[in-house]
């Protein structure tokens, strides 16, 4: 509470001068950011700002004056209501162009000269297939309205003033302005300005999975300097206006003021604002007053829903469809010009002929007549066809067992349901590294402190156990072997609480992690903290030099007798408080929720006795430095104390000292000081030690306790292990690693942070300020006042590329400036050395404010703070005011593992002709490892470097690598002409690949050097862009995109990824540690990057090669059918007649031959999945349009006509010279027709189970049926023809299947004659595979049947699903 009070008070200061101005006030050296005057009305602002007032306040007609327009707290998804269904159905379905097409056919019916069916018929296809889309949208409409409903109906606690009480109200009568109270544990119901928590320090922890993902607590804050807190907090009388930004769908943005009745304004953000659908916890209650409400909170304005994209293969169906119509119209012209031609040279005709009409005016009528005739060549029911099988395919991905994540219990998730078929036409793929091809689960490797690294080997082999832990069998422990002796290092070396546990000996724990995940405490407080991060096992070398800081028995020296120095112990020191301060890291247990800051602790030596120990340490002077160890520096006669801490400004290793002497302090008389004595052993500082004193110490310097045996850091909190909720797990890695080493962070409030110090105990610390990370400065810092020097620190984390540059050289001492030059030497060096190994590195910086300058930044920092207008750009600007001049600590190397099977992945995807790129953000050296690790780089591919500094250079460079590209590929081909095939086979994996940083990056993206950078990557194998930001990625993989005319694929996890994901053409977020910023934005969501590989190299086939053979079958029976209709024309003059009723003609694509497509589209497979994924090669037939080019289209239709010629004129030469009517000729027409259709999509199946029989048999049966029962009750149901009885009759004579049968064989041998051959001769990975498919089906079933068996009835899925070989039975389900 210190630092509110001393912040109210330097507020108050600010102000005295002016209380009308506030905190918009001009300072000096700043513009002016006052747009308000304090007074100013609510409309004046009422169109680029929201002012808010108490509903129940003694403001209320100000509140009817701005909130009137205000929107409820009621939600409605839905798209339509009872009375607005209709109207909006049909307007949305008539966007389509096929729908008008047939509109108009139906209207054109209506003209008596054209007329060609009874009126009613034309409408029926229109008719079904818009009922079919209505009901479908209407079940989804009302699923929304379900939701809807229970969401508004939920109950929450709103302030009434007349009861002056809180009443239980639903959501949807909650308004803005109202005060809603919650507890713990419950949902927030809008966005809400947090006024009140029951936390003493006004703190409140929310989760946001329900809106991101992110199941670690987030911490807020309530509105500094209310005047009405806690029991005095009374609601009726809150006369305050608030004034904020305008709704927006921005959830890391929240912008505006609080106006006191006394005119001062206080600033608001976001850390004040309790968003909707997040949920409180841990705080016991929390009142606020709603700013958003429904539509207009940032969840709702931030859910868009599925996402719909167009996909390729229906853009190459419009082609084909323009194909048909063109079809259509030719045979129609061709009937209108034979009806002018036969009515003119008609002469005396036997029949009823119109000869009032001209040739040319009846041939006019006649092609119109002929558009109504041949409607069906144009595929009505195909767009509903393609709509259903793109939902069954999704059924199927979505309950793929081999996509399932079994520990997080995730399946995929299809967010667009419209684009399956472009899984299977990927040609480039680009992918983000951290979290999408490593695990994104941080664990501290290495560190270099003050230019001397520590390679924490043991650490090394505990990772390498862990490995093998998690590849091997369970059951087993494994013990680590020290390096440097036969003893093992256990946790207790450094005082840590979780002594229990020795790090040399890592049993097998697994199944009980994951066990203990199942309970949702531990799942939402152990993010990111698995077991291998949490157990970091300490470097014996700094264990010893730590140990030198609180041992009884020796001194410090100089560097000659193995000693550290007083500066090497700072800076290690202040390296480890970094790590444990500056996060954002919340603490708890689980026994206590959360573990906050004690009002006063006392460590367990007082202050002043740790003063006095530290100021007893002597130290001789400077050393020489020498090439063979690390530089030392010696201590000033100043106390230890000042010099452990802090730092002077502008580089100087010292500062005013903290008081001079302890004896000046009434609590450090002579009765403290021999209390002091006797809680330490006697020393002799000023004869320094001897080597034995030093052996006595590497010897039992694990073991380091106070005097009175007790372990310091197991006093607090001993019986519980402390839980760290992290943003990042980055962040958790650096304070585990921390702890590791004793300096603990135990407890977190908004003004504290409690802190365990190795040998002292836990201290208090102040926070003044935490500086978020964001993606411009690529750092964090935090500011506090220190408990033992009482001096302003910052400690600065981020980037090296970003540190590096803020650090200073010191000023003043010659030697000063050579030791710091020699620890930036170093440091780099290991920087470079992490990054070549792999590891992600960030560096740790610190620097100390005098008073006046933390003042002065104080004072910019408040009114940033407290800005609306440009508040983001303030705060960016004043923290990098406060981040210069930094002094270098150290650097971490933290190892990101390799997700499993991401080097199988990447494989098997670039031998199916997939070229993967990686955009990342890291070094270019650590990319370069991960790319050799997962395989990306072989070591016999050559590497190309692009790094330059201007345009003209990266011109010329990009040039460079271009030819030597070029002069590679010719030496390649050179060889392979050369006959040299030993060769050529085995360097077949060899190629060039691209490695670009993103200052070249951004040179390359200009306009002018677009075309180089594309036409040089194009013939890399692969490119790998390091330090590119969001904005480069997503402009890498546009240009790629539209340059090129690629399908491209880009995979990400993180929000740094989403624009690249919405901007390809299929985005893949993968639900990892980085929250569901990537997975909201996504048209695919997955666990695990190995995933891909069956998403695409199976499923992706699979779904394009049945949709587009599902396309081309819909296209070839609906050709032939209507070449039956047309042949007859030769017959009856083109006059439009036909030789079936207008029932069947309408309904044979409509219902008879609708269903067997779609089965066909959704089960059939060309090529098992195993084979497919051990032949990638063959995803190369869909990625480049094998299935369906023109040549097949073509061959379609002529095979349509061919089969239309057999089906009509067999029958016709049956029945020539006999008196048969055209009904009578029509009915083994239309039956053979029906047979032929059928059995053509047999022939073209890949898969025949009892589903496709089944459907056949009913397709077959229904028509059969049909036509009997037509033929039997139909007199004027169709006319002017009749019928009755003709259907029956036919069926009765043995010439009707005869002729029936003799017209199928006829028309279907030509195709499978060429099936045959085509199998015989070029013999598929599916025929090759068949035995083995079904060994594996059996396996699959008995997996299926385990899966059902561990599950409860909810989650079961039936045996044969993704496996349609697997027939169901009594035993499929296992209950």
């Amino acid at each position: 509470m210190e630092r509110l009070h001393w912040v109210q008070h330097r507020c108050r200061q600010l102000l005295a001068g002016d209380p009308g101005r506030g905190w918009y006030s001009t300072s000096d050296g700043l513009p002016s950011k006052s747009f308000l005057d304090t007074h100013s009305s609510p409309q004046r602002v009422g169109g680029k700002r929201r002012t808010v007032f108490a509903r129940h306040g003694p403001r209320q007609q100000e509140y009817e004056a701005v909130s009137k327009n205000y929107k409820g707290n009621a939600i409605r998804t839905t798209k339509y209501s009872l009375l607005t269904f209709i109207p909006m159905n049909l307007f949305q379905q008539f966007h389509r162009a096929a729908n008008l097409y047939f509109l108009f056919l139906a209207l054109l019916n209506w003209v008596p000269v054209v007329e060609a069916f009874q009126k009613e018929i034309t409408m029926i296809p229109l008719l079904v297939v818009l009922t079919v889309i209505a009901i479908k949208d209407a079940l989804e409409d009302y699923r929304r309205y379900l939701f809807d409903k229970k969401v508004n109906n939920n109950v929450v606690r709103v302030f009434c003033s007349k009861q002056k009480a809180y009443i239980q109200r639903c959501w949807k009568d909650v308004h803005v302005g109202d005060f809603v109270r919650l507890s713990s544990n419950e949902i927030i119901p809008a966005d809400m300005l947090l006024l009140y928590s029951s936390d003493p320090r006004g703190v409140c922890y929310i989760e946001t999975s329900n809106l991101d993902g992110e199941t670690n607590l987030k911490q807020r804050q309530v509105v500094s300097d209310l005047p009405l807190q806690g029991a005095d907090l009374t609601l009726e009388n809150f006369k305050s206006r608030i004034e904020c930004e305008n709704p927006n769908n921005d959830l890391n943005r929240f912008r505006g003021y609080m106006e006191h009745p006394s005119g001062v304004r206080v600033g608001l953000h976001n850390s004040n604002l309790l968003l909707r659908s997040c949920t409180i916890r841990n705080t016991e209650t929390v009142v606020g007053i709603v700013v958003y409400a429904g539509h207009e909170t940032k969840a709702m304005m931030n859910n868009s829903g599925p996402r719909y994209k167009r996909s390729q293969l229906e853009k190459r169906l419009n082609t084909d469809i323009l194909w048909c119509v063109l079809l259509l119209v030719v045979m129609c012209l061709t009937a209108a010009v034979g009806h002018g031609l036969w009515l003119q040279n008609l002469k005396d005709p036997i029949f009823q002929v119109d000869g009032q009409t001209s040739p040319a005016l009846a041939g006019f009528y006649v092609f119109w007549t002929m558009i109504i005739v041949l409607q069906v060549l144009i595929p009505i029911s195909l767009y509903v066809s393609i709509e259903i099988v793109k939902l069954g395919q999704i059924y199927f991905i979505h309950n793929d067992l081999a996509l399932y994540n079994e520990q997080l219990d995730s399946r995929i998730q299809c967010r667009a349901l419209n684009i399956t078929e472009d899984l299977g036409r990927i040609q480039y793929l680009f992918s983000d590294k951290t979290g999408t091809l490593t695990e994104n689960k941080m664990v501290f490797r290495r560190c270099s402190i003050y230019g001397v690294e520590y390679p924490h080997e043991e650490n090394a082999r505990r990772l390498e156990v862990y490995e093998m832990e998690k590849n091997e069998a369970a059951g087993h422990s494994v013990t680590l072997k020290s390096g440097c002796s036969g003893k093992s290092l256990s946790c207790r070396s450094l005082s840590c609480n979780r002594s229990s546990v020795s790090l040399h000996t890592l049993t097998n724990e697994v199944d009980e992690e994951e066990d203990q995940l199942t309970n949702d405490f531990q799942c939402r407080t152990s993010a990111f903290c698995s077991r291998v991060a949490r157990e970091v096992v300490p470097d014996p070398e700094l264990v010893k030099k730590l140990n030198w800081l609180c041992s009884p028995v020796l001194s410090l020296r100089d560097g000659s007798s193995g000693t550290p120095s007083s500066l090497e112990l700072t800076y290690i020191t202040d390296f480890f408080l970094a790590l444990a301060m500056c996060n954002s890291v919340v603490v708890s247990s689980p026994s206590q929720p959360r573990h906050m800051v004690p009002e006063a602790r006392t460590p367990l030596k007082s202050l002043e006795e740790i003063k006095l120990m530290f100021q007893r340490f002597s130290f001789s002077p400077f050393s020489t430095l020498s090439t063979f160890s690390p530089p030392q520096i010696r201590g000033s006669p100043h106390s230890f104390t000042s010099r452990l801490f802090t730092r002077g400004k502008n580089g100087s290793f010292t500062l005013p000292a903290t008081p001079e002497s302890a004896a000046e302090s009434p609590e450090t008389g002579p009765e403290k000081q021999q209390e002091t004595s006797n809680l330490w052993t006697d020393l002799d500082l000023s004869s320094g030690v001897d080597r034995e004193d030093a052996a006595q110490v590497e010897e039992r310097g694990d073991d380091i306790t106070s005097p009175d045996g007790r372990d310091p850091s197991r006093d607090v909190d001993s019986d519980d292990e402390l839980l760290y909720e992290a943003e990042s797990p980055d962040e958790a890695a650096l304070v585990h690693a921390a702890q590791a080493y004793c300096c603990t962070l135990r407890g977190r409030s908004a003004e504290n942070l409690l802190v365990d110090l190795p040998g002292i105990g836990s201290l208090a610390v102040q926070l003044l300020h935490i500086l978020p990370f964001d993606a411009n400065r690529k750092r964090m810092s935090v500011v506090i006042r220190h408990p033992l020097t009482g001096q302003v620190v910052v400690y600065t984390k981020g980037a090296d590329s970003v540190i590096m540059d803020l650090t200073e050289m010191p000023k003043g001492a010659e030697r000063a400036q050579e030791i710091y030059g020699h620890i930036r030497e170093q440091t780099q060096k290991h920087l470079d050395s992490y990054a070549r190994d792999g590891l992600r590195t960030l560096c740790i910086a610190k620097k100390v404010l005098e008073e006046e300058e933390y003042e002065v930044w104080l004072k910019r920092q408040l009114l940033a703070e407290s800005s609306i207008e440009n508040r983001e750009e303030l705060l960016l600007e004043s923290a990098q005011r406060l981040e210069t001049d930094l002094t270098l600590l150290g650097t971490t190397g933290i190892l990101d593992r390799l997700q499993e099977e991401v080097p199988e992945t990447i494989e098997a995807l670039q031998r199916a002709g997939i070229k993967v790129w990686v955009l990342t953000g890291d070094k270019k050296e650590t990319a370069i490892n991960i790319a050799y690790a997962c395989k990306l780089l072989r070591p016999n591919d050559q590497l190309l470097t692009a790094s330059c500094g201007s345009k003209d250079a990266c011109a010329a460079l990009l040039q460079e690598l271009r030819l030597e590209v070029q002069r590679g590929e010719v030496g390649s081909t050179e060889a392979a002409e050369a006959g040299n095939h030993e060769r050529s086979s085995s360097d077949s994996g060899t190629g060039f690949v691209l490695v670009t940083d993103g200052r070249t990056l951004d040179w390359a993206l200009q306009e002018e050097l677009k075309s180089e950078f594309v036409e040089l990557s194009c013939r890399c194998k692969a490119v790998i862009c390091c330090r590119s930001t969001p904005l480069q990625k997503s402009q890498v993989v546009q240009l790629v995109r539209d340059q090129l005319g690629v399908m491209t694929l880009a995979v990400g996890d993180g929000a740094n990824d989403v624009s690249m994901i919405q901007v390809a053409d299929v985005g893949i977020g993968i639900s990892g540690q980085e929250g569901m910023q990537a997975v909201m934005s996504s048209d695919f969501a997955i666990s695990r990057f190995k995933h891909l590989g069956k998403l695409l190299l199976v499923h992706g086939r699979w779904c394009y090669s049945r949709l587009a053979n599902m396309i081309l079958y819909f296209i070839y029976k609906n050709v032939m059918y209507v070449n039956l209709l047309f042949w007859y024309q030769f017959f009856c003059g083109f006059s439009g007649s036909v030789m079936t009723n207008s029932w069947v003609l309408i309904f044979f694509n409509l219902l008879f031959t609708s269903v067997p497509p779609i089965i066909y589209g959704v089960l059939d497979r060309d090529t098992p999945a195993d084979t497919l994924m051990e032949l990638p090669e063959l995803y190369q037939d869909t990625q480049s349009s094998k299935v369906y080019v023109p040549s097949k289209f073509w061959i379609t239709v002529l095979d349509a006509f061919y089969q239309s010629l057999v089906c009509f004129f067999v029958p016709y030469f049956v029945f020539a010279g006999s008196d048969v009517g055209d009904l009578t000729l029509g009915s083994p027409i239309n039956a053979s027709a029906l047979l032929i259709v059928l059995l053509h999509q047999v022939i073209e199946s890949h898969t025949l189970t009892w589903i496709h029989v089944l459907v056949l048999v009913f397709s077959a049966g229904f028509y059969f049926g049909f036509v009997l029962f037509f033929s039997l009750i139909c007199v004027t149901c169709s006319p002017p023809t009749n019928p009755l009885g003709v259907e029956t009759l036919m069926m009765s004579q043995p010439h009707f299947y005869i002729v029936c049968a003799l017209t199928t064989v006829t028309a279907l041998l030509p195709r499978l004659l060429f099936r045959v051959l085509h199998n015989t001769f070029h013999s598929s990975a599916a025929l090759k595979s068949t035995q083995t498919d079904k060994v594996d089906s059996e396996k699959y079933r008995r997996r299926m049947q385990r899966w059902n068996r561990k599950h409860p009835p909810a989650k079961r899925v039936p045996v044969c699903v993704d496996n349609p070989d697997l027939e169901p039975n009594a035993a499929s389900v296992v209950s």
